[in-house]
């Protein structure tokens, strides 16, 4: 039987330069190919900046991303195209298209062939994808991840383009049941939706001895743990905020972004300097050691699609505590896996944690309940819902390398 020959599409996906960017995406394709039939070969653009890169910020790590390298197995290609950040939001599925199709014109006169294209990020990655699903006679299979359609339609323009992308794709696919009803919001029919949540690599995250891991942390008071991209929508200035009411404990953040000196300045302002670390980023592998040391995991995001540090965390054995949005109670249920605050204020985050640490889950029904979430079955979710897509359509048409060449006018 031939594989299934995919190109997965998104800007969201780590590469030399960033390792930790959209890693959730390298995840999940890297358990596809190992699990099903199925090859792919990653096109993954990067923002190019015409001026200075240290005028950008963060952003300009990107820019040192190579053309293209192997990761796990699987060829990635970074082909540029043009971002301003903080402007141009509309702009942007336009100048990522003129990228990528000159890219998928270039794989194609190699002689490579694809079967579908599979893309992630509904806006502007999927947006772009459909266009060329269009221009090469390919099937595309969008997957909504969280904020691409939960905050990404509040804006007109781009609202307009994310429904008919929704409505231009041969299927769609949803990291959780919430994210499904808000695509059935946006136009999908719900019968095109299908529901596979992430899982979580066991043999990566895994139980480390308690006492060890807090010993090569220094840590010496109990401690709770707070991990993610330092933005205002991950809600680590709601966890250093309810660090007062709990005295007991001290708070490590593991990530980086443009919100530290403002984080960092809340810390100075409670007087917690002495109980908040920042550790900064931190690559995959080595969170093991951070999950085990902690107490508890706190996510107290406002908005999210499938948490994957939820899962990374339980599968080390330390319980989480997550806000009541979106993915988060689908992720979060019963005692064992930790708790959802009755609201996603400080006052109820430092509620819910006295509540989980006056009765903690043993680590081994902690670590049970993540085991319910490994990767095989979306793995072969993923895979049928692909496979049903080329059953109930033509072949892809074929596109000679001279006809991709050229950008169709728009």
């Amino acid at each position: 039987m031939t594989p299934l020959r995919l190109l997965t599409f998104s800007t969201l996906y780590p590469n030399d330069a960033v390792p930790n960017h959209g890693i959730f995406v390298e995840t999940r394709l890297r358990h596809l190919v190992l699990h099903e039939k199925v090859t792919s070969t990653v096109l993954a653009p990067v923002p190019f900046f015409p001026l200075r890169s240290s005028l950008f910020g963060t952003w300009a790590r990107h820019a040192r991303a190579p053309r293209r390298e192997e990761r796990l197995g699987l060829t990635v290609h970074h082909p540029r195209y043009l971002v301003i950040p903080r402007l141009g939001m509309s702009a942007a599925p336009f100048l990522l298209y003129r990228a990528a199709v000159w890219a998928l014109a270039h794989l194609l006169a190699e002689g490579h062939t694809f079967d579908a294209i599979d893309a992630h990020y509904i806006y502007p990655d999927g947006v772009a994808a459909v266009w060329l699903g269009r221009r090469f006679g390919l099937p595309v299979i969008l997957t909504a991840r969280g904020s691409d359609v939960t905050a990404c339609p509040d804006y007109f323009f781009p609202r307009l383009l994310i429904k008919r992308a929704i409505a231009g794709a041969d299927a769609l696919v949803a990291v959780s049941e919430a994210l499904k009803q808000r695509l059935i919001e946006l136009g999908a029919e719900p019968g095109r939706v299908t529901v596979l949540r992430n899982g979580v690599d066991a043999a990566l995250f895994r139980p480390l001895p308690r006492s060890e891991a807090r010993a090569k942390l220094g840590l010496v008071r109990p401690t709770i743990l707070s991990v993610g991209h330092l933005i205002e929508r991950k809600g680590h200035h709601r966890v250093i905020t309810a660090m007062p009411s709990l005295p007991d404990l001290d708070l490590l953040i593991v990530g980086e972004g443009p919100e530290r000196a403002g984080l960092a300045a809340l810390v100075a302002r409670l007087g917690l300097g002495g109980r908040v670390h920042f550790v900064g980023a931190v690559r995959q592998a080595e969170l093991p050691l951070y999950y085990s040391a902690a107490e508890a995991l706190v996510l107290a995001s406002s908005r999210e699609g499938w948490a994957n540090v939820l899962l990374e965390a339980m599968a080390c054995g330390t319980p989480v505590v997550a806000s009541n949005v979106w993915g988060n109670p689908e992720v979060v249920q019963g005692a064992d896996s930790g708790r959802i605050t009755a609201a996603n204020t400080p006052e109820a985050i430092a509620s819910a944690v006295q509540d989980l640490l006056a009765a903690p889950p043993s680590r081994a029904a902690t670590c049970a309940y993540a085991e319910r979430f490994g990767w095989e079955a979306t793995s072969a979710g993923q895979a049928a819902v692909f496979k049903a897509v080329l059953h109930s359509r033509l072949p892809p048409a074929n596109v000679s390398p001279r006809q991709a060449a050229v950008v169709p006018a728009r």
